[in-house]
């Protein structure tokens, strides 16, 4: 259905927020979940809690580069009188179970390689005579099996301080037990969070499913970037940045298309999208001229079919859609509403435009639909000039933050100004009823 109310952007808000709240409420309750490899989970939500199912570490290893020893051979070893210990053998970090350690001796080790039985601390080896491995024979031989002594014993070490039981020593599960939560339900998962994942030897992880977002852009005056224009045609700026912005805010874009101002050909394409997609976005369509394919099909006035639906003249999806216009500028007129059940949003053409409604409308409930935590993006910044402003609407103005806190505004008030956006990342919103500003005053900022 059509309309011409104007309503506030805080009634907007709300009015879209209550169109997707089922898409939230599946989110928060986790009705829609999916497993994941590590390699494509980064950014991805947790669904439940994620509990380790090992230990790690797996096994007692080296905390460093050293000499593993029972404590009590070292416990008299000082720069003075450092103690000497036959070093039996070499323990790389590598498969297998290394030899038990004879008392009196040590055993070279690696950081990360398994302590032997029989020793209960590890000397680093910045603690000996030596300093350092440069230089150091291996043992000529080295028993694989039984105690760590006589035969490969083919040099010494010398310690010059003493070690407690424990020291430098990594015990199994020092770290993570299994059965401990590693991950609570909600983590947005990070680099560092899949380095533990991978850690426990986890390949995969349940997350929350991404919402699925069908992007239409409508016009035909619209060319695909890397297009030859001809007269009269405009590159699209709104099916990539729309998409772009859809990925970003957690949701996962199933369908892209451009359209022109054909209503039947926007109608087929329409219902395609609406039988893939949890939420439909539209751009462009919805003014007051005499080519607004959006409004044309979704009012009713328009033909809204696609290869499978009835062809029966009067056969449509029933789409229940307001248009409207929101007190704000750029993107004033704004759309809402279901086709076939699936929540559609219509925005404006214009770049601007487009790109300032995904951020004042969708961004944030979108990132609710994808199990995304809640984000404050609204802040104070020191305006830098003064400004005017139209009374009577709402202006959100692309503005540059500057050092000190300050934000100075990028362009002008047109909706065609997409070149000042690039340079903008906040917007600053101005009250209706605001109509001069003057440098220095404290103003509210979106953050984009």
């Amino acid at each position: 259905m059509a309309g011409n109310s104007r309503v506030s952007v805080d009634e907007h808000r709300a009015d879209v927020a209550a169109l997707l709240a089922p898409l939230v409420e599946a989110a928060r309750r986790r009705t829609r979940t999916e497993d994941v490899l590590l390699a494509a989970a980064l950014g991805r939500v947790l669904a439940g809690d994620l509990v380790a199912p090992v230990a790690v570490p797996l096994f007692r290893n080296s905390q460093m580069d050293g000499y593993a020893v029972r404590a009590a051979d070292v416990a008299g070893a000082s720069a003075d009188a450092p103690v000497r210990l036959a070093v039996a053998a070499e323990i790389p970090a590598a498969p297998g179970v290394p030899p038990r350690l004879a008392p009196g001796t040590a055993a070279r080790i690696m950081t990360g390689a398994p302590v032997p039985e029989g020793a209960d601390a590890v000397v680093p080896v910045e603690d000996t005579v030596a300093g350092t491995f440069s230089g150091t024979p291996r043992p000529d031989t080295a028993a694989p099996t039984g105690d760590v002594s006589g035969p490969g014993a083919s040099h010494a070490v010398e310690v010059r301080v003493p070690r407690s039981v424990g020291d430098f020593v990594r015990e199994a599960g020092s770290d993570v037990r299994p059965g401990d939560v590693l991950l609570p339900d909600g983590t947005v998962l990070a680099p560092h969070h899949l380095a533990a994942v991978a850690a426990c030897g986890v390949g995969s992880v349940r997350v929350v499913a991404r919402p699925r977002v069908a992007v239409l852009s409508t016009g035909s005056e619209l060319v695909a970037p890397g297009e030859t224009p001809g007269p009269g045609q405009v590159f699209d700026a709104n099916a990539d940045a729309l998409g772009a912005a859809v990925r970003r805010a957690g949701g996962d874009v199933v369908l892209t298309a451009r359209c022109g101002d054909d209503a039947a050909r926007f109608g087929a394409v329409l219902a395609e999208a609406a039988a893939v997609a949890d939420l439909v976005v539209t751009s462009g369509g919805v003014s007051q001229g005499a080519y607004e394919v959006v409004k044309d099909v979704l009012a009713g006035s328009g033909a809204v079919g696609g290869p499978d639906a009835d062809q029966e003249v009067g056969r449509a999806m029933s789409p229940s859609v307001t248009f409207r216009s929101v007190a704000m500028q750029p993107g004033g007129p704004q759309g809402f509403g279901t086709v076939h059940g699936t929540p559609v949003l219509t925005f404006p053409g214009n770049p601007v435009s487009a790109q300032v409604s995904f951020a004042m409308f969708l961004r944030e409930p979108l990132e609710r639909a994808a199990g995304l935590p809640a984000v404050d993006r609204v802040r104070t910044a020191v305006l830098a000039d003064a400004l005017s402003s139209p009374a009577g609407k709402r202006q959100l103005l692309r503005g540059a933050t500057g050092p000190g806190g300050t934000v100075r505004v990028v362009g002008g008030a047109g909706s065609h100004l997409v070149a000042s956006m690039a340079r903008a990342d906040v917007l600053v919103d101005v009250p209706a009823d605001v109509e001069e500003w003057d440098a220095g005053t404290e103003v509210e900022v979106r953050e984009l």
